[in-house]
């Protein structure tokens, strides 16, 4: 399980979540296949974390987001 960590050039924002397969949803993203990201076409992948499980990964995702992403990424 992987969290992600995208930003969009043209928002200026960030973006995080989890997948098990980073290459086909960051396709996604960047095709409009997400209703949230549409908008920011095209993103760029700035972080990734390896998690070992989905819960782990959700506990990450929750914890970047609670923290702020452009915080959390300054920080680590």
């Amino acid at each position: 399980m992987v969290v992600y960590i995208l930003f969009s050039e043209k928002l200026g924002r960030y973006y995080v979540d989890h997948t098990m397969d980073i290459e086909k949803r960051l396709e996604v993203h960047n095709q409009g296949g997400k209703k949230y990201t549409t908008k920011g076409i095209p993103w760029e992948l700035i972080k990734t974390y390896l998690c070992s499980n989905r819960s782990e990964a959700v506990q990450l995702e929750r914890k970047i987001k609670k923290r702020g992403i452009k915080r959390y990424l300054e920080e680590n």
